[in-house]
């Protein structure tokens, strides 16, 4: 067992991990932060992508002992500090952009990670940023529309693809 200590959504945590649990792991298990989804175990869906010291990541091809003394911010710490949804949490509610709900944590954190990098993305920017995240149910406009509408543009003429 390895002891790994992390700050995660602004609180300092820490926990004994065998070397081969994965981040994902971790938040769920440990942590009780259940919004970190995993839906694939490959890296290819997108569901667990968290932030680590700023970067996203997807928490489940990341051992919790290479996050030992990072910044880790998952879902749950997205929202205000007095509870209200982010702007873009609201966006993905305004604009529907979300169906079943559990790619949308990770698609959240994912936008937050592109718009902290470019504030006013493009369409296609948005589409191609989100190629690593997989969605079953909305066909994507509707995130499309809820990350440009985050970002503060004007999204009445979002194509329909």
């Amino acid at each position: 067992m390895t002891k790994v200590t992390m700050t995660v959504n602004g609180k300092a945590v820490s926990g004994d991990v065998e070397g081969r649990t994965l981040l994902s792991s971790f938040l769920r298990e440990d942590q009780g932060l259940t919004g970190t989804h995993v839906g694939c175990d490959t890296s290819q869906c997108g569901a667990c992508v968290v932030h680590v010291d700023g970067a996203a990541v997807k928490a489940c091809t990341m051992l919790a002992a290479e996050a030992d003394g990072a910044n880790v911010d998952t879902i749950e710490g997205q929202a205000n500090a007095d509870g209200s949804l982010n702007v873009i949490q609201q966006a993905f509610q305004d604009h529907h952009g979300l169906q079943c709900g559990f790619c949308t944590p990770g698609m959240v954190m994912s936008a937050a990670a592109l718009l902290k990098d470019n504030p006013k993305p493009s369409e296609t920017e948005v589409r191609e940023y989100l190629e690593g995240n997989i969605c079953r149910c909305t066909g994507y406009h509707n995130i499309v529309k809820a990350i440009m509408a985050a970002s503060g543009q004007d999204v009445t003429a979002t194509a329909a693809e």
